[in-house]
Formats: C-alpha cells, sequence, structure tokens
C-alpha cells in the first residue's frame, strides 16, 4: 500500500465541508490545471462549472480524501457520482437537471473531481473513483459517464473510460471550456 493511502481516508462530504472544499477545488483548479485551460476560462469556470454541488452532498454520494498530519487534519481531495441527470457543474452552473435517473437504462454521472495540488498524483483521485464505482454498483448502475476536464482525462481513461464527445461550454466572459463526456460499460 502506497504512503497516500496510508496517509489518507475517505468519508462522505458534509454541509460543513464546504467552505474547505471550495479552498481545494480552487487550488486545484488554479495550479492543476493550468497546462489545458487559459488563466481566463479557470477564472470564469471556478464556481459555476468548477465548484461544489450541494445535491452529491445532500443525496450522500460525495467522498472527501482527508489527511491527518500530527493532530490536524484536512480536506485534499473530492470528487463523487450521481443518480441524477446533470453531467456536470456547481450549484451556479448551467443545465441543471436535478431529475433522478434509471440504474435499468441510464448512466451513473461521476461528478466534480478534484486534488490539491500538493496531493497530486498519488493515486488519491483513483482511490476516490473505485469508491465512486463501487457507490454506484451497489445503487444498481452497470454504465458510468462524465464530463471530464482536459487534466482529468488521462486518468479516466487509463480506468477503461472512453471519449463520446467533447461539448465546448460557453463561459460569462465570452470564453468556451472544452469539456469531454466520458464513458464506461461495466463487462
Amino acid at each position: 500500500m502506497s504512503d497516500a493511502f496510508e496517509a489518507v481516508t475517505l468519508r462522505l462530504a458534509t454541509f460543513q465541508d464546504i467552505r474547505e472544499l471550495e479552498s481545494v477545488i480552487e487550488a486545484s483548479v488554479r495550479v492543476l490545471q493550468r497546462g489545458d485551460y487559459s488563466e481566463a476560462q479557470r477564472d470564469a469556470a471556478l464556481g459555476v462549472v468548477f465548484g461544489v454541488d450541494t445535491q452529491l452532498i445532500a443525496d450522500g454520494t460525495y467522498f472527501v480524501a482527508v489527511a491527518r498530519d500530527g493532530n490536524s487534519e484536512g480536506i485534499v481531495a473530492c470528487g463523487g457520482w450521481s443518480k441524477r441527470k446533470t453531467l456536470f457543474g456547481s450549484d451556479h452552473g448551467p443545465d441543471r437537471t436535478p431529475e433522478l435517473l434509471d440504474p435499468a437504462k441510464d448512466a451513473a454521472k461521476i461528478r466534480a473531481f478534484f486534488v490539491h495540488p500538493e496531493w497530486a498524483r498519488r493515486g488519491i483521485g483513483t482511490l476516490i473513483l473505485s469508491a465512486c464505482e463501487k457507490a454506484a454498483r451497489e445503487a444498481g448502475f452497470r454504465r458510468f459517464e462524465m464530463g471530464a476536464t482536459l487534466t482529468g482525462m488521462p486518468m479516466y481513461a487509463a480506468r477503461g473510460y472512453h471519449e463520446v464527445e467533447r461539448i465546448a461550454v460557453p463561459l460569462k466572459n465570452g470564453e468556451t471550456l472544452p469539456v469531454v463526456r466520458m464513458e464506461k460499460v461495466d463487462e
């Protein structure tokens, strides 16, 4: 087992985590997505495309990775899955569709993955993804889809997801944000 897995534990997010989640999301977007999106795209997407979706917290489908360092602990990553139609975005995002999905015919949505830059590339995103897929399977889903960032695509592709389409999400500043719809089907 790697040091990252020994240093972090997963739990479901609570509403008390929102401020800390916002901080992790902003750090992740500003640093880790720098190579894939311009500063103008990242600025305009924060809080709209990239941000906390409290419906995931309310549904009990949003995980946080908590790291312990001595007597303190903090959230270092987050990610979830959804049984609702919304593909991506925060509470303030476009195309919010809160209707429930039918596990017999619909794909669970893998949502809102962010890792603090100091904890990136340690397997924490994969750990959260595995927990999400397991929970969605337990809810009856056998297909998964997401609106992946360009930054996240390699991780998802390495875990069996394939590209379905590219979406240009319009931003308030006139920019667009490329998002990739990816899908995975259980064997």
